[in-house]
């Protein structure tokens, strides 16, 4: 059954579909002005169906978007802390602005280009994400969701059974470093989070459906010699991006989203450094260690 298809008449919003498959705008009701039990309930029925969420917050304080965030669970403190904001640990600033508010030519996290999964490298991985939009690029700075879902559920046969049981180790280390020759992690940072192994197919707690679970932190498999577990890793997430199963974000300030680590890649896409503004203010929650 689609997205479109189901039926949203007993929640307390609108629900209008961003994609045939992926993701939905809840209309109605606004995060920025907090919320009852009742109301995130039904918002986290809609999160576990659509996978990705889209509000038209409008003005979005630092402290309302964490509070909003606890909802969910326990919010992470990113080990790099030197994108630490408004004097929120929990909260996450990716800016290419100066202290003049102009662009400054340099991209602030080149590993958010390639598609991943937040928090895998942690033993307790990511469940939701919240990215509210300060400032959006002209021209690109797009974020890109990829359902895992269904990744899964087109392998072949063949690729199922070979990947059952096995584990991929998840380090952002080598996320972070490999890519793009830079090294934006201290040796404290480091040492902070080192690699852990993951099921390369979770179940997701909730649903009971499962999902690929790898993107751009999983760097080996276990029990597998290095390079050919690399080429796995880098042929099952190719395999895994279906343009029908994707959904493509273009930012107006002011908008937030969430979505579901547990069964949703994302990527953001280029823009120019120095020509065009871009500032998100991110948080993840934490979840559970994935079955």
């Amino acid at each position: 059954m689609t997205a479109q298809a189901r039926n949203t008449t007993a929640r307390p919003f609108e629900v209008r579909a961003l994609s045939p498959n992926i993701g939905a705008e809840l209309v109605g009701v606004n995060p920025a002005d907090g919320m009852d039990a009742r109301a995130f309930a039904a918002i986290y029925e809609a999160f576990l169906q659509y996978q990705v969420l889209l509000f038209r917050t409008g003005e979005l304080p630092p402290g309302r978007q964490v509070e909003f965030a606890r909802h969910f669970g326990k919010v992470q403190i990113h080990v790099m802390n030197q994108y630490h904001a408004d004097g929120y640990p929990e909260l996450y600033r990716l800016t290419n602005l100066d202290a003049d508010g102009k662009p400054n030519g340099r991209h602030p996290d080149k590993g958010t280009l390639a598609w991943h999964t937040d928090g895998s490298w942690e033993r307790i991985t990511g469940q939701a994400t919240i990215i509210f939009a300060e400032v959006a690029a002209g021209e690109g700075g797009e974020t890109h969701f990829a359902d895992m879902y269904g990744a899964y559920e087109r392998l072949n046969p063949d690729w199922k059974r070979t990947i059952a049981g096995l584990r991929a180790v998840h380090n952002l280390d080598f996320s972070r470093t490999r890519r793009h020759g830079e090294s934006p992690m201290t040796d404290a940072q480091r040492k902070a989070v080192p690699p852990v192994d993951h099921p390369v197919v979770r179940t997701h707690p909730d649903t009971g459906r499962k999902c690929l679970f790898l993107g751009d932190h999983a760097e080996y498999i276990l029990g597998m010699d290095y390079d050919e577990g690399r080429a796995m890793i880098e042929e099952l997430n190719t395999l895994a991006i279906h343009d029908d199963l994707m959904y493509r974000h273009r930012w107006t300030p002011g908008e937030m989203m969430v979505w579901d680590n547990r069964c949703v890649q994302h990527r953001a896409t280029e823009y120019d450094p120095a020509t065009q503004r871009r500032v998100i203010r991110r948080c993840t929650v934490l979840g559970e260690a994935p079955r």
